[in-house]
């Protein structure tokens, strides 16, 4: 924390100043005509089910894009994982709250966690919104309702460490246990617009979603239908088929298609087949030029390095691939050093003659071998001729990596971010089939 950071407490006001030179004034008082007008527009918006809908909406569907920056995902998932039965639980119940507070009404302070007619004994800010009013009414009974939280009736503002009449900054000095520095980080990142408030709210529930109980009880009945399922000793063919079924009959069977892949590949590496460092899974909709990727499933130099050695795009319902030729070409362009690039089709791919030449220029361009595979000859060419002695080990390793990584076992290789609960329904209607 910088030094030449202060917070000043006058008799009617707090001032707080910054690093960069600017300042903030937290005025005391009965709310402002505007406050009121923000306050009704929250409460309003909170009233009418946006916090409900907003959970059943990702309930429904896994599609749902929680993607936000590296940076800011890396600090909400360090407050969820900082909870345990006995702390934290406040903090996520609060940082939700304020996520939906600038998410309804960007220009209302989250920092201001006291508001009303002030007076006598009363304490608020004149641009202040009262938390605890809106966490009894509208914060705690979604959280409670859906499972997402075990907290207190009473409500997560009840925490007295949260009601000192300051504002919340990284200043606050009340003794708060869990991810506290995590916390007013977010705030920080909330009140300069560095973390889009929707988008941080839907990764907030999507990471309290695949840990509530009901998604824990359902990842154990899959687990363990899945050591029975293995324990008949089904042929790698019978896994590949088992697999392929899930993918065709879940939802959002493209980003399915990615996971089940990585897996594989998470496989032939605990086979000792991988010559480099596999990646973790990228997020959704992050393959792409921005963020330096070539495919969903990555082989790297070293460990920490952006060379490529081999990539592969899963490409589910979309078998001609002449415009996703022309993408790599301008992904390779960055990548000099992949020797491997391939994309595989849950379908047969199409094949024309135009196809075959543009995939001749581009390995003769970039000296890389490019290919073209259906789901059921990657299996076949890639994987059964690839691992050659082991290839009967392969088929429980890729089972066990693909449900393992769905049901957020496999943070440090799959860290995925979408709601799994659908996925692993799917996976255990397959089982029953």
């Amino acid at each position: 924390m910088p030094e030449d950071v202060k917070l000043i407490i006058l008799k009617d006001k707090s001032i707080l100043e910054k690093s960069d030179g600017s300042s903030e004034t937290f005025e005391e008082g009965k709310n402002s005509k505007q406050a009121k007008a923000r306050i009704k527009q929250v409460k309003d918006a909170l009233s009418e089910g946006f916090l409900k809908e907003l959970i059943q909406n990702i309930q429904k569907s896994p599609a749902v894009d929680t993607s936000i920056e590296p940076e800011q995902a890396a600090k909400i998932k360090a407050l969820v994982d900082s909870v345990t039965s006995e702390v934290g639980r406040a903090l996520i119940g609060i940082t939700t709250m304020q996520l939906c507070i600038k998410a309804i009404c960007p220009e209302q302070s989250i920092r201001l966690h006291k508001g009303g007619a002030g007076g006598g004994s009363n304490f608020s800010w004149k641009e202040g919104i009262s938390m605890r009013t809106l966490d009894k009414s509208h914060i705690t009974p979604v959280l409670r309702e859906y499972d997402l939280l075990r907290l207190n009736a009473d409500g997560f503002m009840m925490t007295r460490s949260l009601a000192e009449n300051y504002p919340y900054s990284k200043l606050y000095k009340a003794a708060l246990r869990g991810g506290k520095s995590e916390w007013l980080e977010i705030v920080e990142d909330l009140e300069s617009g560095e973390l889009e408030p929707l988008a941080g709210l839907k990764h907030l529930i999507v990471l309290l979603i695949n840990r509530s109980n009901n998604f824990i009880q359902l990842s154990n009945d899959c687990i363990s239908k899945t050591d029975i399922y293995l324990e008949t000793n089904p042929s790698p063919e019978a896994i590949f088929s088992l697999i392929n079924d899930f993918i065709d009959n879940s939802e959002y069977s493209a980003r399915a298609f990615e996971i089940a892949i990585h897996a594989a590949y998470q496989a032939v590496d605990e086979k000792g087949y991988v010559e480099g460092f596999l990646k973790p899974i990228s997020q959704m909709r992050s393959a792409n030029k921005k963020h330096g990727n070539i495919g969903d499933i990555e082989i790297l130099e070293t460990m920490e390095g952006m060379l490529i050695n081999e990539a592969w795009d899963a490409k589910y319902g979309k078998p001609n691939l002449r415009e996703e030729l022309e993408e790599l070409s301008e992904k390779l362009q960055h990548h000099p050093e992949c020797r491997v690039a391939g994309f595989i089709t849950n379908s047969s791919p199409t094949q024309s003659d135009e196809i075959q030449r543009r995939i001749d220029e581009l390995e003769e361009m970039y000296d890389c071998s490019i290919k073209i595979w259906s789901f059921a000859d990657w299996f076949e060419k890639e994987i059964k001729e690839f691992l050659e002695d082991d290839y009967n080990d392969f088929g429980p390793l890729w089972l066990r990596a693909l449900v393992e990584s769905l049901c957020q076992h496999r943070r440090d290789k799959a860290p995925i971010d979408e709601p799994c609960e659908h996925w692993i329904k799917s996976l255990l209607v397959v089982f029953e089939n």
